[in-house]
This record gives C-alpha cells, structure tokens and sequence, in this order.
C-alpha cells in the first residue's frame, strides 16, 4: 500500500500546533483524519467532499461543525498538503 506524504502550510502548522496545546480533544481528532488521508484522501470519517472551486484537487472534512481541514490532494507525487485546519465558515 502507497501511503500519502503529509504536508502542511504554514498557517495550517500553526493552528495544528495550537490544537495540541489548548485543546487536546480535537487534536487527537485531527490526527487520526490525517492518519487516515495518508492511506485515502477521498475517503473516510469527516465527511469528506471536493470543493467547488478546489479543480478535483482540493477537499474538506468536518474536524468539528464550525472547523474544517482543508487539503489538496495530489495522486503524482502522492502528497496532501494541508491548506487550512479551522474557521471555514469565518463568514457565517
């Protein structure tokens, strides 16, 4: 089995670094997604979906019902890099 390579943005690494420190629940939730998104990306817990503007590259799964892991996924260098980890719906 081919496992993903996880990456993260900077910004992403940050926020995931913060969930390790003041909130060790949805950290521990954040690392069994990821550990899951290196075996399949489009698959699993979190309800993952493409976004609408992601070109079939960029999806999202529920870490909790206002946060979202946000990532492209990249089948050629099998690679995810995770783009944003909380506050999708800043504007709602």
């Amino acid at each position: 089995m081919i496992l993903y390579t996880i990456e993260f943005s900077k910004e992403a690494a940050k926020v995931a670094a913060k969930y390790k420190k003041s909130n060790p629940l949805l950290y521990k939730k954040l690392v069994k997604l990821l550990d899951e998104m290196m075996e399949h990306p489009r698959t699993g817990s979190g309800h993952p979906e493409p976004l609408k503007t992601g070109n079939n590259v960029t999806y999202s799964r529920r870490i909790t019902a206002h946060d979202r892991l946000i990532y492209d996924g990249y089948d050629e260098v099998v690679t995810v890099l995770v783009l944003a980890v909380e506050d999708h719906y800043k504007d709602k």
